[in-house]
């Protein structure tokens, strides 16, 4: 179960980040290929693997339905695929950690099973929404047990008979997406997906990937059941959501030049870059080229003076992880950052509309709270100061790179979930300079 020991991070400002580094895989893409690798017929190789918790839980799970996983060694993982029909009962429950997504994408998967199962998660995951994904599975004609309130755990009920039905999502949301598409793969007949809002789209290029037909016409997509996963090769690019951390901080340090190699630049994931340039970033991409399905670049960061803007509405699903840092950016940033429409972080990790602007008023920001977002006044001095995470990773390192603005040292509490998606965050922000030093590991 997850630890309860606080780990504290005591991070502080430094005169100028310079480097070149490459940051971890990227965890959706991760979790994807032990999904796909283990329902493939035949051997896949995946490098570039993150080795965080969170995709650790989705490849013990499958290990625990009788599919033979090596790895992961260095990044690299090979999956002997069991076919789509070839899942085994597993002998307990299946602990999923911390990880809303392996949890929302394998119960469309296990909803086509003809097997009993039953998912849990640790306090944080068991306190999440599940209504969101077992609904529509249910309209599916799965048979789907939850907690209260739709929350974990899952009792999924094996019948091995869904049927394809059209969804309209009500909120965009890729797991939702993802979820229904996988459940899809086991349904009679045509599964259909329409999103409100564009969301990322791993799962089509991967299932595209491992040569399964996947169509999309404008906002819909749908796939028919009937077809087979083939083996391939995955080189997982690095994670955007986790370079997000050193754009921001390449953007407000002074004096600043930072690479990161290697990342996924997918279309559906670059809200963040799109929404620093916005705000005056100094931001340019090298070498980019595609890999897998998935179109990858060097992104060059320097210091820039940014000012606040309002944030567009399209914008909002390409970004939703990176709201936490981006927060950050616009306490920096000269002049009013509005954000509207963001609901959905409310019920993340933490609630990180919340969350965030408590951290923020403690360091000194000016700002109000609303009900789907949160405005900024940038700009203003800010001091150090205690903060509290409140065990979300991204919390936690978003007010690592907040200490690039303050007077004095920032002191993170509850810091103990960053080694889920990102085990060596504080050791690559020591390598290009900022000062921060872990307690309580």
């Amino acid at each position: 179960m997850s630890e309860q020991k606080n780990v504290i991070f005591r991070a502080r400002g430094t005169s100028a980040l310079q480097g070149e580094i490459r940051v971890p895989g990227d965890k959706s893409i991760s979790h994807r290929s032990i999904m796909l690798g283990s329902l493939a017929e035949g051997v896949t190789e995946v490098t570039g693997f993150l080795e965080g918790e969170d995709s650790l839980s989705t490849l013990k799970a499958f290990q625990a339905m009788g599919v033979n996983i090596e790895g992961p060694s260095n990044g690299k993982v090979t999956i002997e695929g069991v076919g789509l029909h070839g899942l085994k009962q597993p002998e307990s429950d299946l602990y999923l950690g911390n990880s809303g997504t392996s949890m929302r994408l394998m119960s469309g998967i296990l909803a086509g099973q003809t097997f009993d199962c039953r998912l849990t998660g640790d306090s944080s995951l068991s306190g999440r929404p599940m209504a969101r994904v077992t609904d529509p599975l249910a309209q599916m004609g799965a048979e789907i047990n939850t907690a209260d309130k739709g929350r974990p755990p899952l009792e999924i009920k094996g019948k091995g008979k869904l049927k394809g039905i059209h969804y309209d999502m009500p909120i965009a949301s890729a797991q939702v997406k993802s979820c229904m598409l996988l459940a899809g793969l086991y349904a009679e007949g045509e599964t259909s997906v329409t999103e409100p809002a564009p969301t990322r789209d791993h799962t089509e290029r991967m299932l595209a990937g491992f040569g399964y037909e996947v169509l999309r016409d404008g906002s819909r997509v749908s796939l028919k059941s009937g077809g087979k996963l083939t083996a391939t090769k995955i080189d997982v690019p690095s994670d955007i959501s986790s370079a997000a951390f050193f754009m921001v901080a390449a953007s407000i340090a002074p004096e600043a030049d930072v690479t990161l190699k290697h990342v996924g630049i997918n279309p559906t994931r670059i809200g963040v870059i799109n929404i620093l340039k916005q705000m005056g970033a100094d931001i340019s991409l090298a070498n980019e080229q595609t890999i897998g399905g998935e179109p990858v670049a060097d992104i060059r960061v320097r210091s820039a003076e940014l000012k606040g803007i309002e944030i567009p509405q399209d914008q909002v699903p390409l970004a939703i992880d990176e709201f936490p840092v981006l927060f950050v950016a616009a306490a920096s940033a000269e002049g009013r950052t509005i954000l509207r429409g963001a609901e959905e972080l409310r019920v993340k990790e933490s609630d990180r509309i919340q969350v965030m602007a408590d951290g923020l008023e403690v360091l000194g920001a000016k700002l109000e709270v609303l009900d789907d977002g949160i405005i900024i006044d940038g700009g203003a001095p800010l001091t150090g100061g205690v903060v509290h995470s409140h065990e979300d990773h991204r919390i936690a390192m978003s007010f690592s790179v907040a200490s690039l603005i303050t007077e004095g040292e920032v002191e993170i509490h509850d810091a103990n979930n960053v080694k889920t998606s990102f085990p060596n965050f504080v050791d690559l922000m020591a390598s290009i300079g900022l000062n921060i030093q872990v307690e309580g590991e």
